[in-house]
């Protein structure tokens, strides 16, 4: 099956192994680069050809192979057990999942209001003396259910204040904080617009800012150059470029798997709040704080208890729907660098 999946006579198992091996060790690569490497936005990414390399095509196989192979599972007896254990397991944090993600948002912006000079994340700086006095009002506000409104909307002119100051590529990074701004709004007005959950609108955002990020990691794996030095165990004995792509395709694929099926959410959501927590002890104090908001939503995410069924088609058509979501975030990534800031794609 494998073979018919992936295209090609075989897909070493060596890469099999590697990735699997790379999966359980990524946390600790994944702390965010901008926040503790030197970096340049406007400069020019690793050429599209280079990226898109044999072992890029193997890895977005065995990925494809790994979400068709959990949606086949997922119809099974034994999915419908591993569902129900992960619901089971994670009742207490669904329960408190609205506290959680207060309190954990509040820890962070009476984390920023202390530290001083940060819009909404490290590597956004800022001289104004009205930043945090709005991030300390952001946090009391979230004491409240209906105050949350005004700290969703403080949130917003955080978000406004480092697009203006960083510009819209940057701040394509961080969607996490409009998803984390619509979750608090909707929960405080009690709204479900389109039927759409605040936790929904939160997930979808969650999952579209770590497949922003996860291009990076083969736009511009120079930037982590640093961190292995630094921090050698990081790269697990691979090569560092190997890693790169590796860690990438972990990403992605986690990322998708946020917005697809009952079990697949559930599970990489709890693997990414792994991850993030792993990162924490190699990166330390930045690393959770920076993580904090992420961490609650994607651990409520695997909490929730809304499940519909997978369907035949669902997973018939998972390898298109991943390619076309990889295609339209590596081509929108690298078309709107070009636009902006003038580089080449090749």
């Amino acid at each position: 099956m494998l073979q018919r999946l992936i295209g090609r006579p075989s897909l070493p198992l060596s890469l099999l192994f590697s990735t699997l091996w790379v999966l359980g060790c990524t946390g600790e690569a994944s702390a965010h680069v901008k926040w503790f490497c030197a970096f340049d936005v406007a400069g020019q990414p690793v050429g599209l050809a280079n990226v898109l390399c044999l072992d890029f095509e193997e890895l977005t196989a065995l990925t494809i192979f790994v979400l068709v192979a959990a949606g086949i599972i997922e119809r099974t007896p034994l999915g419908t057990a591993l569902l129900r254990s992960i619901v089971s397991f994670m009742a207490p944090v669904r329960w408190n999942s609205d506290i959680l993600i207060r309190a954990v948002a509040g820890f962070f912006f009476v984390n920023l209001w202390s530290i001083g000079g940060i819009i909404i994340t490290p590597e956004l700086k800022t001289t104004s003396q009205l930043i945090p006095l709005l991030q300390l009002g952001i946090a009391a506000c979230l004491l409240w259910r209906h105050t949350l409104v005004l700290s969703a909307a403080g949130i917003v002119v955080l978000y406004g204040v480092a697009l203006h100051d960083y510009g819209l590529f940057h701040l394509l990074d961080y969607p996490i904080f409009l998803g984390l701004a619509a979750y608090l709004a909707l929960t405080g007005l009690g709204r479900e617009p389109f039927g759409l959950r605040p936790l929904d609108i939160a997930r979808w955002a969650a999952a579209v800012t770590l497949m922003w990020a996860s291009i990076e990691k083969w736009a511009y794996p120079e930037w982590t150059s640093p961190l292995f030095v630094t921090h050698p165990n990081v790269a697990m004995g691979f090569s560092p470029s190997f890693f790169m792509q590796a860690a990438g395709a972990v990403e992605f694929g986690l990322s998708f798997a946020l917005i697809w099926t009952p079990l697949c959410r559930r599970a990489s959501a709890l693997i990414l709040a792994g991850m993030f927590l792993s990162a924490v002890l190699e990166f330390g104090k930045i690393d959770a704080i920076g993580h904090s908001c992420i961490i609650a939503l994607v651990l409520a995410i695997a909490a929730d208890d809304r499940v519909e069924p997978v369907r035949v088609r669902q997973i018939v058509w998972t390898p298109l729907g991943y390619a076309a979501s990889l295609a339209v975030i590596l081509l929108g990534y690298y078309e709107l660098h070009a636009v902006l800031f003038g580089t080449t794609l090749t």
